[in-house]
């Protein structure tokens, strides 16, 4: 569930943040009000191709953020934890920030959990976050992603076994991963001091006290 969304230097929008929660939330307004700036803000979130036209006349860059609220034990938490960004636990719910940054010239970037991703990546991991409904669309089954849960859950118990066993190897092996990182590091430090521990009593021994 997304409960927040701010919006900065996007079209007509200088700056505004949507509260939002359980339920259905109608945006209204005259034509100009921003209502249209809303909606692309959410499908920057998503990863659609940002575009600089976009950005409010005289600003450097437009940047949405969005809070996103899933269960602690989401199938989405470990991808995000994966891809490097920060997700905060807390009675069973696990919270993200997911945001976009669309600069007057440049590349745009993203970011999961205050970690620059590839659009791809934000693509694959928002769009499990975020359902869009249009006219002539359903966004989220675009996805491959998506479309492999679907076709996971359409094989059943065996596939959902063999998913399971798949995810446990996968968060062991980046247990282990990490481990050995954090070791390799502390053997690092640990060489670098023993060669200054050896310089300094070589210069003892010079000077024989």
């Amino acid at each position: 569930m997304i409960e927040q969304l701010r919006i900065s230097n996007l079209g007509v929008i200088e700056s505004a943040e949507l509260e939002l929660g359980t339920g259905l939330t109608a945006l209204t307004g005259e034509t100009g009000a921003g209502k249209t700036m809303a909606v692309t803000s959410l499908e920057l979130l998503l990863g659609a191709k940002a575009d600089s036209s976009k950005v409010r006349r005289g600003a450097k860059s437009a940047v949405v953020e969005g809070v996103f609220s899933v269960p602690a034990d989401s199938e989405v938490v470990p991808r995000i934890v994966e891809a490097g960004g920060d997700v905060d636990e807390e009675d069973g719910t696990a919270t993200v920030i997911i945001s976009r940054q669309v600069p007057a010239s440049g590349r745009s970037r993203s970011f999961i959990g205050g970690r620059t991703v590839p659009t791809s990546v934000l693509t694959e991991i928002a769009g499990a976050l975020v359902t869009v409904h249009g006219q002539t669309d359903q966004l989220r089954l675009a996805t491959p992603s998506q479309q492999r849960v679907a076709l996971d859950e359409f094989g059943g118990a065996p596939v959902t076994r063999a998913f399971a066993t798949w995810r446990s190897a996968w968060e062991a092996y980046n247990e282990a991963s990490t481990q050995i990182e954090q070791f390799e590091e502390q053997a690092q430090d640990a060489a670098r001091a023993r060669l200054a521990y050896e310089a300094l009593v070589a210069k003892v021994d010079d000077i024989q006290p």
